[in-house]
């Protein structure tokens, strides 16, 4: 199979959807652009490339002329993302980076900004909301994670950890995908909103150059959605390793936790763990092969049924119902060719 892909819950392009919508916006052309069929968002089971939520996420904040979507009393402009790039840029570390980062947002916003503080082995961002505000949603505070945080691990050239994350907010109803986002380790309907970063990117060097700004900035930051979600768990790992390998066959249970030098019990209790098994993580990297295979080419449903595995066209039509409530079809109904 090719390199990761990944894809992105309905759930989460309705939350994004409804920030553009109460900016007055007309989603139906937004998603028409991104390639997004209809009938995808009739199904809460349904997803989208990470492709076509960077590039709605992107349309979605040009239209507004705001790239914190209208989640906070003052809009952060287009445009404000680059200048943040080019500020953490002259930055000589990870945590001059983050410094300069938190304090560009600082500047931009007026009802939620980071304290960051400092510990032997951790960083903390401490969110911190203005009393006359609204309380921020999971969404918002996601939304200035992904801004930060993306561009902070792109500039020393790797993912930053993150150990664990604490919420005032409600638990959303998109938890699984903040649990791609941030961590495993989510507490909802806390006292304070902090996410804990392991602290040894503090003193990596930044090893982006000026040279490098411009590819970067042409797809940055819806890009961050899927690019930086957490590679260091069990889990991450046999995604990885399934990614390197044909679909006919995968290991087997056995055969994998030999791979891991792990017994197949201690492999399936650290997998339930971090919320999965085996054969879900199977299935959701056939889900999200098929589902990218399926928008950005025309290959026969045959072809892509063989190549995931099927013996039978018919069992892959029936599996991929019942991952994503809908027909192969259904994802063919808007072409997404432009995406590139």
């Amino acid at each position: 199979m090719e390199s990761e892909k990944g894809t992105v819950s309905v759930i989460l392009v309705e939350e994004t959807l409804s920030l553009a919508r109460r900016g007055g916006l007309d989603a139906g052309p937004l998603l028409e652009a991104t390639g997004v069929s209809p009938a995808v968002l009739e199904s809460p089971r349904s997803r989208i490339t990470s492709e076509q939520y960077g590039a709605l996420w992107n349309s979605i904040a040009l239209a507004l002329d705001d790239e914190f979507f209208g989640q906070d009393s003052h809009p952060m402009r287009s445009g404000g993302f680059v200048a943040m790039t080019r500020a953490a840029l002259t930055a000589k570390s990870g945590g001059g980076a983050l410094a300069r980062s938190v304090g560009f947002m600082r500047l931009v916003l007026d009802d939620l900004f980071v304290r960051i503080s400092a510990k032997s082995k951790s960083v903390r961002l401490e969110f911190v909301h203005s009393e006359h505000s609204q309380p921020p949603t999971m969404f918002a505070y996601a939304t200035y994670f992904l801004l930060v945080y993306g561009l902070v691990c792109w500039l020393v050239g790797k993912r930053i950890s993150v150990l664990g994350a604490s919420f005032q907010c409600s638990t959303p109803a998109a938890v699984e995908e903040y649990k791609l986002l941030f961590c495993d380790d989510l507490a909802f309907g806390q006292d304070a909103t902090y996410v804990d970063l392991a602290s040894d990117f503090i003193d990596l060097p930044v090893v982006q150059t000026n040279r490098s700004v411009k590819a970067f900035l042409r797809d940055a930051p819806g890009n961050f959605i899927v690019k930086y979600r957490n590679p260091d768990s069990l889990a991450a790992q046999v995604r990885r390793l399934l990614r390197e390998s044909p679909a006919e066959p995968w290991p087997s249970s056995t055969e994998l936790a030999t791979h891991f030098r792990l017994s197949e019990s201690t492999m399936r209790r650290r997998l339930r763990a971090e919320g999965t098994t085996y054969l879900s993580i199977k299935d959701h990297l056939r889900r999200d092969f098929a589902i990218d295979e399926l928008q950005r080419s025309d290959r026969p449903v045959g072809s892509i049924a063989l190549e995931l595995g099927f013996a039978e066209p018919s069992a892959f039509y029936r599996a991929f119902q019942k991952w994503t409530g809908l027909r192969p079809s259904d994802y063919r109904s808007v072409k997404s060719n432009h995406i590139e």
